[in-house]
């Protein structure tokens, strides 16, 4: 199984609990999993790439699991630089959002890769998913919980098909057929958008496909969710508000989200990155 996770040094907490997570669930299956990381700034912020160092110990969890694992560091500072998201650059959403978008440029990314969200959870075997008939199709992924009520990209409004960008299962060879994500790297250095490269991959994706929630449930835990993301979501009880737990701030994991689910891999990700910071 090919995944790709894409980030700074702030993503370092979440890709090590999802490997974890991927490691529980994967059962013989291989997995080789990509890290797309650079060097990048914007008016307002300074970044710093995925450590060298937390990617060897990753790689190290993952041969020792299996020796036919492996994991890539990817530093694409070099692409960005010369195709920038230009008008996008200090949105909410770091540029480190938008490097998935050179995927096509990369020789050493495979055929069929799974993107996820640093803040992603695997909580079942995603084998079916992952395998499933993609000829023809760019990407498979499942409805924005909350987007899919605002964004279509179709005449009738009442047809959902406005996808979530934390989980997209990838078919690399189409997507560099259609041009894709040329097309969303263009778009996004001249077209300021509210949740850019999502905005994007929905407007211009040709063939993509829908798969249920339990492939990407980004607000209520069921019992048939085989992936779990933690997103910023709307709660309306005691009163009106967004409420945001990511998987690394397990205490409120706990506190807010009343959720013991992942208790073992929550615990084994606290000794592990106390261990990794010493």
């Amino acid at each position: 199984m090919n995944i790709l996770f894409c980030g700074d040094e702030n993503a370092e907490d979440g890709v090590l609990i999802s490997t974890l997570s991927l490691l529980k669930n994967s059962g013989a299956q291989e997995l080789h999993l990509y890290i797309m990381t650079m060097e990048a700034h914007s008016d307002e912020r300074k970044y710093h790439p995925f450590s060298k160092q937390v990617a060897d110990f990753l790689r190290s969890l993952l041969i020792n699991a299996n020796p036919n694992n492996s994991l890539q560091l990817i530093d694409c500072t070099a692409l960005f630089v010369k195709e920038p998201p230009s008008v996008n650059m200090n949105t909410r959403f770091t540029p480190y959002a938008m490097l998935r978008l050179f995927a096509d440029q990369l020789p050493e990314i495979p055929d069929r890769i799974l993107y996820l969200d640093d803040d992603i959870v695997i909580r079942g075997n995603i084998t079916a998913f992952y395998q499933q008939n993609i000829t023809g199709i760019e990407l498979v992924g499942v409805l924005d919980y909350w987007g899919r009520f605002f964004f279509h990209n179709v005449k009738t409004k009442h047809v959902f098909d406005y996808l979530n960008s934390g989980v997209l299962l990838l078919n690399m060879p189409k997507i560099k057929q259609t041009g894709l994500f040329a097309k969303v790297r263009q778009m996004m250095q001249t077209k300021k958008m509210f949740l850019p490269d999502q905005s994007a991959i929905n407007k211009l994706a040709v063939a993509k496909r829908v798969v249920p929630r339990r492939y990407n449930e980004q607000y209520r835990l069921h019992k048939d969710t085989k992936i779990q993301h933690f997103t910023t979501s709307f709660r309306f009880w005691p009163y009106f508000h967004t409420q945001t737990v990511k998987p690394w701030d397990v205490e409120r994991v706990h506190s807010v989200l009343h959720l013991h689910e992942y208790d073992d891999i929550l615990n084994e990700y606290l000794k592990l990155r106390d261990n990794l910071k010493k």
